[in-house]
């Protein structure tokens, strides 16, 4: 009897060790990642020389605690703020706390403009995270149900609409923010439209809000570039990142620029293992190796491979919806349920995922070459094909 609180519905597999893209389970079977820890081990597994950076950080210190000056986080912001264009940035755990960190700047800048319940708009399928705040600001009832009373001061609209956003700023003069995912991961691999977030800064402008992005997904080389919003020129306000900025160790950060990057001061906010040594360390040394390996372009090649590939194996397949994604992140949407494809899958011994309910999500790590892509291809697309019969066959037996 295991002692482990019942919050996971696990697979039944247990993996022991990892090299490249590539698990081994406990009983020594092997298993191509298409998931990369959601979308955490951009590097792939054990790689030489991140494995190398947190052994010799180990090896000399691990925690101080932010009482104290911490280099190596000094070190990270730069870069980072280097990266995104942006200016200052605080350092946390997780991505559902980098977004507590954006919502609470959202908060304060709307009570330092006079705004005595200051409101954030958020996005119909969005994920946001699991504590209270960030289960209010996400777009699922299923992720809610059970924990209400949700938090108060959350506009929600529909994914990718900005004359939604128009009319909640010409109706509600609380709103201080808008707070969004490019890329809606747990959503279903949701892409916004061209436009959408250069129409959402001309908003924000207009109606002196701040507008913030959840990259903890998409961020940190998947989609091609560093962060998604760098595909369209426009530069948010605040930004939360999580996931694959340390590879595997606990790491997240909020970034602000401009009049948010001076909002919080000593006291406003805080993190005991926020941007300690080791996980500082972890994350240069990921930042270095992507950019070093030039990854964020192996990563929109390679994505837009297996992309091209699944639409030419899957075309013309009834029940096939739509293939979509941007770089390392891809959705196959089917037109109905299909969560049993993922026990066949890891029976196959390949790693993926579905989200939304009827959507496969691959998140492989960006180190795939094509033998890597073909690999999966090859394996996922007759599980698909396998999964498309099997949905159809009892409206042929009706029949």
């Amino acid at each position: 009897m295991s002692h482990v609180m019942n919050t996971y519905g696990r697979l039944p597999v247990a993996f022991e060790r990892g090299e490249g893209v590539w698990l081994w389970d406990t009983a020594g079977k092997r298993y191509l990642d298409a998931l990369a820890g959601v979308a955490v081990c951009g590097l792939g597994h054990c790689h030489p020389r991140y494995t190398a950076a947190l052994q010799a950080q180990a090896g000399k210190l691990v925690h101080t605690s932010n009482i104290y000056g911490i280099t190596l986080q000094e070190q990270l912001a730069d870069r980072l703020a280097a990266l995104s264009g942006m200016d200052n940035v605080f350092f946390c755990n997780s991505g559902c706390e980098a977004n507590e960190a954006a919502i609470k700047l959202a908060r304060l800048y709307g009570h330092q403009k006079g705004i005595e319940a200051p409101a954030i708009v958020v996005l119909e399928h969005a994920f946001h995270g699991r504590t209270i705040a960030t289960l209010s600001a996400t777009g699922s009832r299923k992720v809610q149900a059970g924990f209400e009373p949700l938090v108060a001061g959350f506009v929600r609209v529909p994914f990718d609409d900005l004359e939604a956003v128009r009319r909640v700023a010409e109706n509600n003069r609380n709103v201080v923010a808008v707070l969004v995912e490019l890329i809606q991961g747990e959503g279903g691999v949701n892409v916004c439209q061209e436009g959408y977030l250069k129409g959402l800064r001309e908003i924000c402008n207009a109606n002196g809000w701040l507008l913030m992005l959840d990259e903890v997904q998409s961020g940190i080389g998947r989609t091609g570039k560093w962060f998604a919003f760098q595909h369209s020129g426009v530069k948010p306000d605040v930004m939360s990142l999580a996931k694959g900025l340390g590879n595997g160790v606990p790491i997240g950060a909020c970034i602000a620029a401009g009049p948010a990057a001076k909002l919080f001061k000593p006291g406003n906010h805080g993190s005991t293992f926020g941007g300690n040594p080791l996980v500082c360390a972890a994350a240069l040394a990921t930042l270095s190796i992507i950019e070093d390996e030039k990854l964020m372009q192996n990563a929109e090649a390679m994505g837009n491979f297996i992309r091209a590939e699944l639409r030419e194996r899957l075309a013309g397949l009834t029940g096939v919806r739509d293939i979509r994604g941007m770089g390392m992140m891809i959705g196959i949407e089917l037109d109905k349920p299909c969560k049993d494809i993922v026990e066949r899958a890891l029976d196959a011994g390949l790693l993926i995922n579905v989200t939304a309910d009827n959507v496969v999500r691959l998140l492989p790590p960006l180190t795939y070459t094509r033998e890597d892509a073909l690999h999966l291809v090859d394996h996922l697309t007759p599980l698909i094909k396998d999964e498309l019969a099997k949905q159809a066959a009892p409206q042929s037996a009706a029949a």
